[in-house]
């Protein structure tokens, strides 16, 4: 099962921020993460996942958007949580704007194996009890420990 205790860092869950465009998010997004990943550029970092978003948005519906990138200098998958205080257009499946953010950079050359860290969030996040909490989360703390507890419980099945 998926440990997102290990993926996810509390400088990189985010709740109530406010953007108005997917290419904002996007870019805040790499901001973040270029703080887990210092040796590679937030350009690099955007442009690995504007790269993906131009195959099809990842917005897999019901406000929930995946969107990631495969990075070369990434040793283990980094994510990056952010739950937008108003939902943005995002090319959804369903069409629907998107509020929550969770985005993983993927080390390039262990592709298949992180097909199955996506899956495990997307089943994570299908949980309406959950995703209802995460977008109550007044702050970025409460928003963590959220997302840790759940991670944990999952983990444990």
């Amino acid at each position: 099962m998926m440990n997102l205790t290990s993926m996810l860092a509390e400088n990189c869950t985010k709740s109530a921020v406010l953007f108005n465009s997917k290419k904002r998010i996007l870019e805040y997004i790499a901001e973040l993460a270029h703080q887990q990943l210092p040796e590679m550029s937030e350009y690099s970092i955007l442009e690995a996942l504007m790269t993906r978003e131009k195959l099809g948005s990842t917005g897999i519906g019901g406000g929930i958007a995946i969107p990631h990138g495969k990075l070369k200098c990434v040793t283990k998958p980094i994510l990056v949580f952010v739950v937008s205080k108003e939902a943005i257009p995002f090319d959804a499946i369903d069409n629907q704007p998107v509020d929550i953010f969770c985005a993983i950079m993927i080390p390039e050359e262990q592709c298949q194996a992180h097909l199955s860290t996506l899956a495990g969030i997307a089943k994570l996040l299908s949980q309406k009890e959950l995703t209802k909490k995460i977008r109550h989360a007044d702050t970025n703390s409460q928003l963590y420990q959220l997302l840790m507890e759940y991670s944990a419980l999952e983990t444990e099945k």
